[in-house]
């Protein structure tokens, strides 16, 4: 089992959502997060005033996969997510090594 985290624009949640579904993705975990990377923040003016914005509010997105649906999920969100601007975002891939549902007890894969 793989444990895939994207980081991405919030706007483009609803498009890596559809992608995910289409995959046969049930479940997820979203938090909206802040964070910077190279693009290190931006600059915005607000009444007049210019400042600094060091954190970027970005989605965080979670879910736990088999293994064999690595490739395919990380393409589609590439393609749902990509605008070919900076600060698109990351997709990070971890491996789980056990995953339980509370409720019935079940482990592995059954309990995805």
């Amino acid at each position: 089992m793989r444990k895939v985290e994207i980081i991405t624009r919030p706007f483009k949640l609803d498009e890596v959502k559809a992608a995910l579904t289409e995959l046969g993705i049930q479940g997820m975990t979203v938090t909206d997060v802040r964070g910077f990377g190279r693009q290190r923040g931006h600059k915005e003016v607000y009444r007049g005033a210019e400042y600094q914005v060091d954190f970027v509010p970005k989605v965080k997105i979670e879910v736990v996969i088999a293994d064999e649906m690595v490739a395919e999920i990380v393409e589609a969100v590439t393609n749902a997510a990509r605008t070919n601007q900076i600060g698109d975002g990351k997709i990070f891939v971890s491996p789980v090594d056990e995953v339980v549902r509370i409720r019935t007890g079940e482990t592995g894969d059954e309990a995805i």
